[in-house]
């Protein structure tokens, strides 16, 4: 299912399986959060946030609100649907039919995950943070299923040319994987070029999941079509989710 303002996940997920990121375009936000922003959190005028949600809503035939989070850059995963409207969590995961598990995003990199089977979704927020501290593996070991028994999509995120940092960044992956070094190239100011995908592709793979998809885009880059907070500051989000008809 694709629309204006959604990009389905292009991977081999069972027919029940709906995923995919929302685009910039296609809401009635205005200014900075031009125009189909979903955060809640960023200064938006809250009835455009409300129209933009229940838009998205209709668009992908969902029948109630998706389980949204208060994201921290962390590894915690919650379980849906749940009792708070917003626990603090990078990750969420339902067994549930019609539960979406959704992550908010200007440049982070959203992950969604399916069973092969089809009986169990799940969204994970990777910034630099929770993905070096490990809120993929966090989100896998939620599964009931084995690793190799999941798909994984990666979401619009920023490009490695799009994203530089220092060495503290570098640092902390190279603790966990030294191989991972291959993700980084330096650049002409004695800095580094990360590449969100390939660091998480490794942290996928090495947690045995091998069906890997997505990845490509640039949210820096793709002005039009999406959010950036490192190119605009003052911005939107997009919002990736996954749920399962039934």
């Amino acid at each position: 299912m694709s629309g204006a303002g959604f990009i389905a996940a292009d991977w081999p997920a069972p027919e029940n399986i709906v995923a995919g990121t929302t685009r910039r375009i296609g809401g009635v936000s205005r200014g900075f959060y031009s125009d189909f922003n979903l955060g809640t959190h960023v200064a938006d005028d809250p009835a455009a946030v409300a129209a933009n949600r229940l838009k998205l809503r209709v668009q992908i035939d969902l029948p109630g609100e998706p389980a949204w989070l208060r994201q921290v850059h962390g590894v915690n995963v919650v379980a849906a649907p749940f009792a708070d409207p917003e626990p603090e969590a990078d990750a969420c995961i339902a067994v549930t039919p019609g539960i979406a598990c959704a992550v908010l995003t200007a440049d982070c990199l959203p992950v969604l995950f399916a069973s092969r089977q089809g009986d169990a979704v799940a969204a994970a927020h990777a910034g630099w943070r929770g993905l070096s501290a490990g809120v993929l593996e966090a989100t896998i070991r939620a599964f009931s299923c084995a690793p190799e028994d999941l798909y994984a999509w990666l979401g619009p995120a920023i490009s490695q040319p799009a994203f530089e940092v220092g060495n503290e960044v570098r640092d902390q992956f190279l603790a966990h994987d030294p191989e991972a070094a291959c993700a980084f190239e330096t650049n002409s100011v004695g800095r580094w070029q990360a590449d969100l995908y390939l660091l998480a592709k490794r942290r996928l793979q090495k947690a045995g999941v091998e069906g890997v998809y997505g990845g490509g885009r640039c949210t820096f880059t793709e002005q039009d079509a999406f959010f950036s907070y490192r190119r605009d500051g003052q911005c939107g989000r997009m919002a990736s989710l996954i749920f399962r008809r039934y």
